[in-house]
């Protein structure tokens, strides 16, 4: 059914409504946790989402790590999990709450300087709720870590006591960094560290195996590569984790990616979206805005077409760096006890 205008659309349309032109979320494509019902009104709060290919993506390595971790985790004191501030409830691994357990952990809000403000305070107090300490960081930003670094040595704070009253000779806090590929992990340990201390790169996965990293304040943190989990059955976070780079670009389609972002970004920040691309007003469907961009970026191939391909790939990288403004894509108002969409 049709967001916009409420009548039944055919079947494999997979770009418009054929009674009134709006995109459409269509979910008899894939299979879904959402049922047509709660779809519905996904879109008529943020309009249609247009979802077609089925994302999923745990190689190999994805599986050594999680190994890596249950086998490391029992000698950790604190918990550091990393989710992206853009999309928290999208970025957050269901596995990593199973696997910390009882131990002290906290919440990192990271690429926080990429998201809406007004989320990033929202997300903070949404989580806030549940009694854990959270924070919203950028990872770039050397007193955004040095307030990390102090909340750390706060939770450590009750083990230290302990090993001195029982005349234990103490050694340096061992914390573990968790968290999804490219939620920018390894920069925030070489802001910690003070130093390189771990590779950097833009691409999902580059971290490739266990590393300790010992900082001067009697710390210790273990690395440990990026993890998604096997199935990604809530679709809507999937393309989300697409978009901001936590999938590799070689396992989904683009162009599907593109158009749910572009659409998203009509329904909520229309002005950052033609501002950005200098577009005079926005045009009725997605995929008139990507190639009014396209024609405005000077994407264009013989005959005067334009080069989808290139302007799809210049539109998720302009989002990715923050360009098109501080977007976020994933709110808490959306999202009831559980993850359920309201």
């Amino acid at each position: 059914m049709c967001a916009n205008c409420r009548k039944p659309a055919r079947d494999k349309i997979k770009d418009l409504c054929h009674l009134c032109g709006i995109d459409l979320f269509l979910p008899a494509v894939f299979t879904c946790r959402y049922d047509s019902s709660t779809i519905n009104m996904i879109n008529q709060k943020n309009g249609a989402f247009l979802v077609i290919m089925l994302i999923n993506w745990y190689p190999g390595h994805m599986a050594k790590a999680k190994r890596l971790i249950e086998e490391n985790i029992k000698v950790i004191d604190v918990i550091v999990e990393l989710v992206d501030a853009r999309i928290p409830y999208s970025s957050a691994n269901p596995m990593i709450g199973r696997l910390i357990g009882q131990k002290p952990s906290v919440l990192v809000l990271n690429k926080a300087d990429l998201a809406d403000p007004q989320k990033v305070k929202a997300w903070t107090a949404y989580y806030a709720q549940g009694g854990r300490p959270v924070i919203a960081l950028n990872s770039k930003d050397d007193k955004d870590v040095k307030g990390l670094l102090h909340l750390i040595r706060q939770l450590a704070a009750p083990k230290l006591a302990h090993w001195k009253a029982r005349g234990l000779k103490t050694r340096s806090v061992r914390t573990m960094i968790l968290g999804i590929p490219n939620v920018g992990k390894s920069t925030l340990i070489n802001r910690l560290a003070g130093r390189r201390s771990a590779k950097t790169a833009d691409k999902p996965g580059e971290t490739k195996g266990k590393q300790w990293v010992s900082l001067a304040e009697k710390l210790e943190l273990l690395d440990t590569p990026g993890v998604l989990w096997p199935k990604l059955e809530n679709q809507v976070s999937a393309y989300r984790l697409a978009a901001t780079g936590a999938i590799s670009d070689t396992v989904f389609d683009m162009e599907d990616v593109v158009r749910q972002l572009i659409t998203e970004l009509t329904a909520r920040y229309p002005e950052a979206l033609r501002n950005r691309f200098k577009l005079d007003a926005l045009p009725v469907t997605a995929a008139q805005t990507i190639e009014a961009i396209g024609r405005k970026r000077g994407c264009i191939v013989g005959g005067g077409t334009v080069d989808l391909e290139k302007t799809y790939k210049l539109i998720l990288k302009d989002y990715r760096e923050g360009r098109i403004g501080l977007i976020s894509l994933d709110f808490p108002e959306d999202f009831a006890e559980g993850g359920e969409v309201r």
